[in-house]
């Protein structure tokens, strides 16, 4: 038997939520961001790797840190927003696999093949900046996911010694409706799914 959200929270979360360009100036607490962060974390990843690191960028300081990797339509909104998530992977994750998968051994599967550990970290981190916006629309906070920024830059800036790379940004905050595009249209079943 299937357990389904009413639909005012699958409004919330899906069928209302937008993608915000502009937000209310209040500053998002730092209580609010480790209740965001303590919510994403229980989304499924293999083995339980859990390979995303989020930087929260909420000072003048690291905002300044981070405009040079920004590009131009994406300069602005950034530093106006209460908070801008750098959702970055690590390249060493399998590091934590003895604690946070005790299965079985699977720290050499990765630690011995570059290519899986990159496709693995990719792969499963982006799956965790997609539970970081579902956990911060579940709280009321509107988002502004975004990948327009030079990843060099911006890992020089903030992941000097290299072991973290930046995935793609996400602003945080109360979004501002007046500010909104128009929705853009999604792809039928018929387009995007098929059975077999």
């Amino acid at each position: 038997m299937t357990r389904s959200l009413n639909s005012a929270a699958l409004a919330q979360l899906f069928c209302e939520a937008r993608t915000h360009n502009a937000f209310a100036p209040e500053p998002l607490p730092e209580a609010t961001l480790r209740h965001l962060y303590s919510l994403m974390k229980w989304g499924p990843t293999s083995m339980n790797c859990q390979p995303a690191r989020l930087l929260f960028v909420t000072s003048a300081e690291g905002k300044a840190r981070l405009a040079p990797a920004l590009s131009p339509g994406n300069l602005d909104k950034t530093l106006a927003a209460p908070a801008t998530v750098i959702v970055a992977t690590d390249t060493r994750f399998y590091e934590h696999l003895p604690t946070m998968f005790p299965a079985y051994d699977a720290q050499p599967m990765f630690a011995g093949n570059a290519e899986l550990a990159a496709s693995t970290a990719a792969r499963n981190g982006t799956l965790q900046g997609a539970y970081l916006i579902l956990a911060a629309r579940a709280l009321g906070l509107d988002c502004g996911p975004m990948s327009g920024f030079d990843a060099g830059k911006l890992n020089a800036a903030f992941f000097p010694d290299g072991r973290y790379q930046a995935n793609f940004l996400c602003n945080l905050g109360i979004g501002d409706p007046a500010a909104l595009h128009p929705r853009g249209p999604r792809l039928s079943f018929e387009e995007a799914c098929e059975i077999a």
